[in-house]
């Protein structure tokens, strides 16, 4: 396979779950302003601090309010990981490889692509809910149409890759930023505000029913510990990380547990490293530590995988 090719479908991939992710914690925050006492608005503040680029957004906007972040983070075709911007990449990514993709899978993100043009052009904010509903729903079609209807081959699985380490990446920073900032006062913990902060938590992951099924309380460990090391849970830390390197050995044809370079020994590691540790390991050396090198470790393999596939000659 081209390297071009193979770094069209990874990205295409990518830049789906990133708007898909975005729409579900922006959601999650606008119901959680029904249940928050009048004048609270601390909880716009951990979604521009999860993407990482806070000095941008003062800089554009100055003050964290709802109407500002939800343009920023949906409708900013300016900013390069806004909902809009994501889609409009994704598009072009698609239509590099239309002959490689099937048909229905270039209806499905360019129908995406033009149902967040259209609502570009000004929402109600009582309208919002729906639309995110509408991109999560669309992102999933997406998802569906491409197991569905593309020859699960070497494409296939880099697209795989793609969409697990976005999805890795973003269950870790979520976690990060909203465990430091969940409380404006540590005098609520325990209290009702402090359970809606972590249902609201749970369902930026789109965690909280299935957390529910195995968990009869709601405790920050608990919620920690099944976002980052649960087997079974599709947007857990683990879990997708063990999937994305089932991918790459799909793709190189390396036995598991061996590997033959620098993306797959990098994934390795690391799903060796999560796959021994237990919650109180995670939690004496320090939730923010170990999600930061976290972070860290999954930029890595990104980077490893473009030297080893993306990179190469696209002759």
């Amino acid at each position: 396979m081209l390297s071009r090719v193979a770094d069209s479908i990874y990205w295409l991939n990518r830049y789906i779950e990133r708007a898909e992710n975005v729409a579900r914690f922006i959601d999650v925050n606008l119901h959680l302003m029904l249940d928050l006492p009048v004048g609270m608005t601390e909880q716009w503040q951990p979604l521009v601090y999860t993407t990482g680029d806070l000095e941008l957004f003062q800089n554009r906007y100055g003050k964290l309010n709802a109407e500002n972040v939800i343009q920023f983070l949906t409708f900013d075709w300016d900013y390069p990981h806004s909902i809009i911007s994501c889609l409009q990449r994704a598009r072009e990514n698609a239509r590099s490889i239309r002959e490689i993709i099937s048909s229905e899978m270039w209806e499905e993100v360019n129908d995406f692509y033009l149902m967040v043009k259209e609502a570009s052009s000004g929402k109600p904010l009582d309208a919002l809910p729906k639309f995110f509903t509408q991109v999560r729903m669309s992102s999933h079609r997406f998802a569906g149409v491409m197991d569905a209807t593309m020859t699960h081959n070497e494409g296939w699985h880099f697209g795989q890759v793609g969409r697990l380490l976005e999805r890795a990446d973003k269950t870790t920073r979520i976690l990060d930023v909203k465990y430091f900032f969940l409380l404006p006062s540590a005098e609520w913990v325990g209290t009702p505000l402090d359970q809606i902060q972590w249902i609201a938590l749970l369902k930026s992951a789109s965690a909280y029913e299935m957390y529910r099924k195995c968990q009869h309380r709601i405790t920050p460990s608990s919620v920690a510990e099944f976002l980052i090391l649960n087997r079974q849970f599709p947007r857990s830390i683990h879990f997708c990380l063990w999937q994305a390197e089932q991918c790459l050995h799909e793709i190189t044809s390396t036995p598991v547990g061996t590997w033959c370079n620098g993306a797959e020994r990098s994934l390795g590691r690391l799903c060796a490293q999560l796959g021994y540790l237990t919650i109180d390991d995670i939690i004496q050396s320090g939730l923010h530590e170990f999600l930061d090198q976290m972070q860290s470790s999954i930029n890595e393999v990104g980077n490893q995988i473009y030297a080893t596939f993306l990179a190469l000659d696209n002759c």
